[in-house]
């Protein structure tokens, strides 16, 4: 069965230099860009998400600037762009509709944040009824702060992907993915 590959907000303002950068982002960039390739060779659907930022009070990927803009290494060729506005890739967008237009079922989802716009997909294509694979390996986060402590992003991670995948979604790493 045909699958899609779903790549969340690959975009400069969480690189080096830009507003909210992540940890381990370049990486994370180079098994994006192997699981592209992967999915180009197996003939999947690939859909690249762009966060345009319009809630008042936000200070990254606003419109307009070149933290919004998807990052130059970023595979885009033969992809098709979607953009949003929340979390979630599926709310407002044409993403599903394109998902059912080709009858894809199963996904497989990286990018950034993971404990944000990651997080808010998979629970969403999951409600929807998609068979989701999470790339663990090909997705970034930041550390965060909760009640006065610092949980740093390795924990971020980890926390995430273990919520995630014991209901959510199966999750991989980038090797491991078929």
């Amino acid at each position: 069965m045909k699958k899609a590959l779903i790549v969340i907000d690959i975009q400069n303002d969480y690189f080096c230099g830009g507003n909210m950068e992540l940890e381990a982002i370049d990486d994370v960039l180079i098994k994006i860009n192997k699981l592209i390739t992967f999915a180009k060779d197996n003939g999947y659907s690939i859909y690249i998400i762009q966060h345009i930022m319009e809630r008042k009070g936000t200070s990254f990927f606003l419109p307009n600037t070149v933290g919004v803009e998807l990052h130059e290494a970023l595979e885009t060729k033969d992809t098709t762009l979607v953009t949003k506005h929340y979390p979630n890739s599926f709310r407002e967008t044409n993403l599903q509709a394109s998902l059912e237009k080709e009858n894809l079922k199963e996904l497989i989802i990286c990018g950034a944040m993971t404990h944000m716009c990651v997080d808010s997909t998979v629970r969403a294509g999951f409600d929807l009824g998609y068979d989701i694979t999470l790339a663990e390996d090909a997705c970034a986060t930041r550390d965060l702060v909760f009640n006065g402590h610092v949980v740093g992003a390795k924990d971020v991670q980890r926390s995430f992907m273990s919520a995630l995948g014991s209901v959510f979604c199966e999750v991989k790493s980038v090797k491991m993915i078929k």
